[in-house]
């Protein structure tokens, strides 16, 4: 992503994507929220080129998908607490439904919980008025101002379709957001009498006939005069876009742990303890402060090209094989005296991704402990998994991301954060935020069950562990030489499966001959920060699917090779 905000002009193109029709981006002020006329948008150009993006896609949404149509936004017209609760269902519902169009940053926005509350504009409407909890919108959604907004019909026989005007165009200028939505709005023309009341005439006949109530059914109030609210916040919120989630419940009086036997490596017998260590997956509670979205483009970069596959392309104008279909094709072309196509060949290109990854996340006490920079381990392994999570989904990649800890053999707590199945959005960077470091490491049993999912769920040729550790296999019975060489075991066994096992210490000041020992052959990394991470991505994802391959290789002939010479033992 390009660090430098620049002119957001040149985002026009995006926005117009987003919306389905030409839409224009300039400049708001220094600090506004971001805000749309219904011809352009306007963001703040303080903010950085992602956080623009994600400004201007989800009032460019609100755009495309009918959602400040005149019969919407005006029972939204001097109720900024209303509109605001609009915002904050519909904007999750238009970003859900144009999220194949979104680039990646604006995916972490996504509440899948709160989208699902409305299929149309006038549900989200239905949402805002009744008493139902809705959380604030996050603060890179911006603002809906009613009155900014004027859509004018569009061409006939174009439904749906609708060409918005701007003030500027019939004469007038908007008011600033804060005398928009504050409580001392000053009347443009003293004769206009808005709904609710408002205007000079307005006042004139509310003070002639008081407010008054029909006789319709309903709660009381409801057909009160609406007015403006004195607590209507004029400034933006400080909320960074990646606690933009809606309020989840905190009752987990419902979890059900699930325990999996795994066996475990006895380096003093020499043989393994079967069904010795219990495991308990459980979701972690969706709390805590969501951690901010991380910055991925040279993690990108280094990720561009590592777990793709050779695609074959038909009909090319060069390549390595005949396209026989298309040849036979020019062929006839040629006998009927027309051009043939000279597109015959079929071209090898390595762009299909298949690679599944899943993130193993140590939150064990040690990783509470203070780093070289002062900061604790944790919150650098949390910010690289973060940054790993992020970029390999936008890259297309399948990605789980699991943290761990434990409390004997018996009680070994996998939390999965985000499951292969599951979507990488705000909510994923709040759970992540919302874990805390505690208890032990027995890193052997999280490994061998992390393996076993990516066996189960990964669905791709080439799949890939992460292991973001300090490489302190402790736990109770589980010390030194037995926790380090069980540890070292376990990620042999999953690169015997086909599994890359990649490890890295971010910030840790476990040295280099522990890590050895806690990894082995593993490919393995000890780092200061997350800065890091991009340097020495690259090369150890492409020696972890080498190393994962050959020894899956390897093994597969050593199980042949045993068969056969039990199956001649069998027939002497």
């Amino acid at each position: 992503m390009v660090r430098s905000a620049g002119n957001p002009a040149r985002l026009a193109l995006v926005a117009s994507a987003v919306a389905g029709r030409p839409v224009q981006v300039a400049a708001a002020g220094t600090g506004a929220l971001a805000w749309t006329d219904g011809a352009t948008v306007f963001v703040d150009t303080s903010l950085s080129t992602g956080d623009q993006i994600c400004a201007l896609a989800v009032q460019a949404a609100l755009l495309g998908a009918g959602s400040l149509e005149p019969e919407v936004l005006r029972p939204l017209g001097r109720r900024p607490s209303l509109a605001r609760r609009y915002l904050a269902v519909e904007g999750q519902r238009v970003l859900a439904r144009r999220r194949d169009l979104l680039p990646p940053a604006v995916w972490l926005l996504l509440d899948g919980t709160a989208a699902g509350r409305s299929s149309s504009p006038a549900e989200s409407l239905a949402v805002a008025l009744s008493r139902a909890a809705v959380g604030e919108p996050p603060e890179l959604f911006g603002v809906i101002g009613p009155r900014r907004v004027v859509v004018a019909p569009g061409p006939p026989g174009d439904a749906g379709a609708s060409r918005h005007v701007p003030w500027r165009s019939r004469g007038t200028q908007p008011a600033r957001l804060e005398e928009e939505e504050g409580a001392d709005v000053v009347a443009r023309d003293l004769f206009s009498s808005p709904v609710g009341g408002g205007g000079g005439l307005g006042r004139v006949l509310k003070k002639m006939f008081g407010d008054g109530r029909s006789s319709a059914s309903g709660p009381p109030g409801a057909d009160s005069p609406t007015r403006l609210s004195r607590r209507a916040a004029g400034v933006a919120r400080s909320v960074t876009v990646s606690s933009a989630v809606a309020a989840v419940p905190g009752d987990t009086t419902g979890w059900k742990p699930v325990g999996l036997q795994y066996p475990e490596w006895d380096a003093n017998r020499g043989c393994y303890r079967p069904d010795w260590c219990t495991v308990i997956e459980t979701d972690p509670p969706p709390a805590g402060v969501p951690l901010a979205l991380p910055d991925t483009h040279r993690l990108r970069q280094a990720l561009a090209r590592l777990g793709t596959e050779l695609e074959r392309r038909h009909r090319q104008l060069q390549g390595d094989d005949v396209d026989v279909d298309a040849a036979v094709e020019a062929r006839v072309q040629a006998l009927a005296e027309s051009t043939p196509d000279e597109a015959v060949y079929i071209e090898s290109v390595r762009q299909r991704r298949q690679l599944s990854v899943l993130v193993l996340l140590d939150v064990s006490g040690s990783a509470g402990l203070p780093s070289a920079s002062g900061a604790p381990v944790h919150e650098h392994q949390r910010a690289a998994a973060a940054a790993l999570a992020v970029t390999l989904a936008g890259s297309g990649d399948r990605v789980a991301l699991y943290s761990f800890r434990s409390q004997g053999r018996s009680a070994v707590h996998v939390l999965p954060v985000k499951r292969f199945a599951d979507d990488m959005d705000a909510l994923v960077l709040a759970r992540l935020g919302g874990l805390v470091p505690g208890a032990y490491t027995r890193l052997g049993a999280a490994v061998r069950h992390s393996a076993a999912v990516i066996e189960r769920d990964g669905g791709t040729a080439r799949r890939l562990l992460v292991v973001l550790s300090d490489g302190l296999a402790y736990d109770h019975g589980y010390e030194s030489a037995y926790g380090e060489a069980d540890a070292r075991r376990a990620l042999a066994e999953a690169r015997r499966q086909g599994i890359g096992c990649m490890c890295v210490s971010v910030g840790a000041g476990t040295d280099a001959e522990t890590l050895r020992r806690v990894f082995g052959t593993s490919a393995y990394a000890s780092i200061p920060d997350g800065e890091h991470l991009p340097a020495v991505v690259g090369p150890l994802v492409r020696s972890a699917l080498r190393s994962a391959e050959l020894r899956r290789r390897a093994w597969q002939r050593r199980a042949r090779t045993a068969e056969r010479h039990f199956i001649e033992r069998r027939t002497a």
